[in-house]
């Protein structure tokens, strides 16, 4: 019983298993959207009751799972302290928090985050190695990133700097270096705030060359990602969830858990 439960619940090679991932993920979006709607004050005036007892049946219904999880996995602590074990208590506990305090069943909406772990659903293999792909080129360019993060850190530093002494005198918003670099920062990353900007011709030209610059500084981490992400081949893996460990990302002919050795 407890093996079966597991593979419905974990495992989406089954069609128990698959239907059991489209139900979570049918209940998950509604959940999420209920809460939204009931921040709508027009519509919570007239669906307020409707909308939060939609919220606990769901709430309520996801405790449930949440148990069942801890059921069936042979170390429910791991499970528990895992990123998808605390995502899904967090998922629960706003709801019941507003018993204490009003208004943080709100918080609810991180359940959204459970979402990512239905992509086994379609049986999206192809998506979990994608993933696994993604964190080997980050990995692969994280110094390449890290050396140009500190180039750009030092250019918003000397050029807010500069700002400052030319625009500080006359100018009330460059009131200290601080605030000067905060200005470059959004400066050169083309967000653009407009609640400082230069008013000396000087001031204004660093400005726009700063602009510019903006446009090639967001293109190269990028560029640099792309690169090492072109050189990965993406593996074939399975949806296979290790019972013990709960990791993924297995070879199609796995037997044993890379992670733990277990058997699969």
């Amino acid at each position: 019983m407890r093996k079966r439960l597991y593979e419905v619940i974990f495992e989406a090679d089954t069609p128990a298993g698959k239907a059991f991932d489209v139900a979570l993920l049918i209940a998950i979006v509604t959940s999420v959207l209920a809460l939204m709607l009931e921040s709508v004050a027009e519509i919570n005036a007239h669906y307020g009751p409707t909308l939060r007892a939609i919220e606990w049946a769901f709430t309520v219904l996801f405790t449930l799972e949440y148990v069942l999880r801890l059921a069936c996995v042979q170390r429910p602590a791991r499970y528990a302290l895992s990123f998808f074990g605390i995502i899904d208590l967090l998922a629960v506990l706003p709801t019941y928090a507003s018993l204490l305090v009003p208004g943080s069943h709100a918080l609810a909406t991180v359940r959204i985050f459970r979402v990512v772990r239905v992509f086994r659903v379609l049986k999206l293999a192809r998506f979990i190695g994608e993933s696994h792909a993604l964190m080997r080129a980050l990995r692969a360019s994280f110094h390449k990133i890290t050396v140009f993060l500190v180039v750009v850190i030092s250019l918003v530093v000397v050029t807010g700097s500069l700002m400052y002494y030319i625009e500080g005198p006359d100018n009330r918003g460059f009131t200290d270096i601080p605030t000067s670099v905060y200005w470059a920062i959004v400066t050169v990353t083309t967000v653009g705030f407009g609640d400082i900007t230069p008013q000396s011709p000087l001031g204004r030209g660093i400005a726009s060359l700063l602009m510019i610059a903006g446009y090639g500084i967001i293109a190269v981490p990028t560029g640099i990602f792309a690169a090492e992400f072109a050189r990965l081949p993406a593996p074939s893996v399975s949806t296979q969830v290790c019972p013990s460990c709960l990791a993924e990302g297995h070879d199609p002919q796995a037997v044993f858990c890379y992670a733990c050795g277990s058997k699969l």
